[in-house]
């Protein structure tokens, strides 16, 4: 049994590793919501972004590329990412039943995890970053890393950008317009293609960068990293309200807090239950919020 102080750090270390871990779900999840808020379709590929960003990382750190441009490329391959599947995936069948979406986005997360091993094999990967990130810095009880730091510094940094983007720009009143009602956002004469495009793209580049730093969080890539995380950040969007960008960044945080809590506080022969325990919570909230933390009801397209 611990005493009151070593309870406190270690309580306090979990608090910080779950304010690590929600800043990841939250990048992936904000994705999520905002393909969801204007087309009202889950892109259950968009995990597997942050499976390529990471591949993509891994690749370029080993060809000795310095970690800030890495930062960027992965922002841009992400961003393109996002575009191809949509232009090649989701534009053709727009207008066609949610369920065709859905199905199309399952297709395609499956299609890219199956390049990816025929390409790469299915053998795990040693995920290496600068040693510089890599340092294990200790305040009082409390310790992390350098990288854990940059996790959360970066993550905010990119969320807040793209919150201004959507609140205060012509192409976030757009976006706005467009999740409000698709036709009439036509009708008003916004480009909606491009709209689509634009938030597919903004969404891919988080999941990209999310990549790179779950790849450093966790040490170890392969072409299935990314379906998990994925599902947990769906998890996280629908907790916070599918649809809504501040609702994904606190059911990201949520999320994260949650699951390491439940690791973290109950006898280390649960821990093994975690993934069970996020699908539970998602459970028991809709039980009680049908529309998430700060979710509303929307009128169904087709």
């Amino acid at each position: 049994m611990l005493g009151p102080p070593k309870m406190l750090g270690y309580l306090t270390q979990q608090c910080i590793n779950g304010l690590i871990l929600g800043s990841l779900y939250a990048l992936v999840a904000i994705g999520f919501s905002m393909i969801y808020g204007i087309l009202r379709l889950i892109n259950f590929a968009h995990g597997d972004i942050l499976m390529i960003g990471a591949f993509i990382t891994l690749g370029l750190t080993l060809a000795g590329i310095p970690f800030p441009v890495i930062v960027i490329m992965v922002l841009c391959a992400g961003a393109l990412m996002g575009v191809l599947i949509e232009r090649i995936a989701f534009r053709p069948m727009r207008g066609a039943p949610q369920v065709t979406g859905f199905i199309a986005s399952l297709a395609v997360s499956v299609l890219i995890q199956n390049v990816t091993l025929l390409t790469l094999t299915a053998q795990p990967r040693n995920f290496f970053l600068p040693k510089y990130l890599q340092t294990v810095l200790s305040v009082g009880p409390v310790s992390f890393r350098s990288l854990d730091v940059v996790i959360v510094i970066l993550a905010w940094i990119l969320m807040g950008i793209l919150v201004l983007l959507v609140k205060t720009t012509r192409l976030g009143m757009a976006m706005r317009a467009t999740a409000e009602n698709l036709e009439v956002a036509r009708l008003m004469g916004i480009n909606i293609d491009r709209v689509i495009m634009l938030a597919f793209a903004m969404g891919g580049s988080l999941a990209g960068i999310a990549g790179l730093l779950w790849g450093g969080k966790y040490g170890q890539i392969d072409p299935f990293s990314g379906f998990v995380p994925g599902l947990k950040a769906f998890v996280a969007a629908v907790i916070g309200g599918v649809g809504s960008i501040t609702g994904a960044v606190l059911g990201g945080y949520l999320l994260g807090f949650a699951e390491i809590l439940f690791v973290g506080l109950l006898p280390p022969i649960h821990s093994g239950y975690r993934n069970a325990f996020v699908f539970v919570t998602l459970i028991l909230i809709l039980l009680v919020l049908p529309t998430g933390l700060l979710g509303r009801k929307t009128e169904e397209r087709a």
